[in-house]
């Protein structure tokens, strides 16, 4: 079987314009996607599709720390500089990449259904078609995930100013990129998202592919980095109203290596970060202060942690929802939908719905053996701080905290001062800082002539 694909295209040079790149002669023997199983291979490929996403903001957050000799010994002076917030140049190409080249075989697909005449095969047509729309998905999510790391927090009075990111909507590669505004980026990402809820299946056969509560979800978590909570308990509910599931933490062996199954009823939409580095399985510590937070009965505390002698009375992540501790589990899931819905709801006064949210989760954690402690505070602000810390504690290392920081510091009661501690110097990110956008790769910056973060 010949496979179609180009990926060897999708380099710095795909994503920039790059004429000196274009003016390379492909190999004879490979041949642009053009018919109905050339766009099924491509969708058919799942590690490209679903894998490799960055990682840096998630470098940067207060749910861990590593230690002097740690850092000292990364390989990657990009990471020690993500970890301590460095504003120095960054050369790692793949942060900005990997999430492109997601982009490009989406639209690939979507344009080669563009060419092809429906009536030559309806059947294959239609099933392409239908696929078509999980491609807008992961176009949505990957762009998405690229605004949260390299751009502002979204403000209705600045986003029409503010930096976005290149809107890649055509497969062409020989186009020069732009940075849209932040505005029409988060546009982008909700008409993706929403053209895929309106097509995609409520039910899909094959795992690791989005359906319509996928979208949905996916809609959820924009709206709510965008600040509009309306929108993101309107979606967070029609989600939950097509897969409410969520894993009962009591059927699960706390005694396992990675208690968690991959592709679990939770998971709406699986992805998967680049290589963990400096937050690999056996160098991330956990943060003493969130890890006490964990009641006794909570079966987070075992399901999420083991215990290191290196140092003594420490703790390192074992909670993968992907099985895997090479890798940081990135994708949608239930569990982050009910998050959303409560917060949501809490922030526009349904309080009562709010409450049977995040009480329904927390069932699901707690050792059915003991007396659940519901939460029953009425108050809108207390419970808000209530959602948001357990909104800390379920979604650690799940790609959420970066985001979640972000937004939350355009609440001063949320804001936070971010430390780092290596031997006898201290670092420091203070609320609102220019250092939420990280930097974007110089390589991309050079070859494309992109604007570079403000600082």
């Amino acid at each position: 079987m010949k496979l179609y694909y180009h990926y060897f295209l999708v380099g710095v040079g795909l994503l920039t314009g790059c004429n000196s790149f274009l003016d390379k002669k492909s190999d004879i023997h490979m041949t642009i996607p053009k018919s109905l199983d050339d766009a099924k291979l491509l969708l058919n490929d799942y590690t490209n599709l679903t894998g490799g996403f960055p990682i840096y903001g998630e470098l940067g957050t207060d749910d861990y720390y590593v230690t002097d000799a740690t850092w000292n010994a990364a390989s990657s002076l990009d990471q020690r500089n993500a970890y301590i917030w460095a504003d120095e140049p960054y050369t790692d190409a793949i942060q900005w990449q990997r999430p492109y080249k997601a982009v490009y075989v989406a639209n690939q697909v979507l344009d080669i259904l563009k060419g092809i005449n429906a009536a030559d095969n309806m059947e294959e047509y239609a099933r392409c078609k239908g696929a078509a729309h999980f491609i807008r998905v992961i176009r949505a999510y990957s762009f998405h995930l690229l605004t949260e790391l390299h751009c502002p927090a979204y403000t209705i009075n600045s986003a029409p100013n503010d930096f976005g990111i290149p809107l890649r909507l055509e497969s062409g590669i020989d186009g020069k990129s732009n940075r849209a505004n932040l505005k029409d980026t988060y546009d982008q990402i909700i008409s993706d998202f929403k053209s895929a809820a309106s097509n995609l299946p409520i039910v899909e056969s094959v795992k690791g592919r989005p359906f319509k509560a996928s979208a949905y979800a996916g809609l959820a978590r924009a709206y709510l980095d965008m600040g509009d909570f309306d929108n993101a308990y309107l979606y967070a509910d029609s989600c939950l109203r097509l897969r409410p599931e969520l894993i009962d933490f009591n059927s699960l062996k706390a005694t396992d290596a990675l208690p968690i199954p991959k592709f679990n009823i939770e998971v709406l939409y699986s992805s998967l970060s680049t290589t963990l580095g400096i937050m690999g399985a056996n160098f991330a510590l956990m943060d003493k202060d969130l890890y006490s937070s964990y009641h006794t009965n909570d079966l987070r505390k075992g399901i999420f942690f083991k215990a290191t002698n290196n140092p003594p009375n420490s703790f390192l992540f074992k909670g993968s929802y992907d099985k895997s501790s090479a890798n940081i589990f990135m994708g949608l899931t239930t569990s982050e939908v009910y998050l959303i819905k409560a917060e949501a709801a809490c922030r526009i006064r349904h309080i009562k719905e709010a409450l049977v949210c995040i009480n329904k989760l927390l069932k699901n954690r707690w050792n059915k053996n003991a007396t659940s402690e519901e939460i029953t505070e009425n108050d809108p602000d207390k419970l808000l701080a209530l959602i948001v810390n357990e909104r800390r504690k379920e979604l650690l290392f799940r790609g959420r905290r970066w985001a979640d920081l972000k937004r939350l510091n355009l609440d001063p009661r949320f804001q936070k001062t971010l430390i780092r501690t290596l031997g006898e110097e201290k670092y420091s990110l203070a609320p609102n800082s220019p250092k939420y956008a990280y930097r974007l790769s110089e390589t991309v910056i050079d070859l494309a002539g992109l604007p570079q973060n403000k600082r």
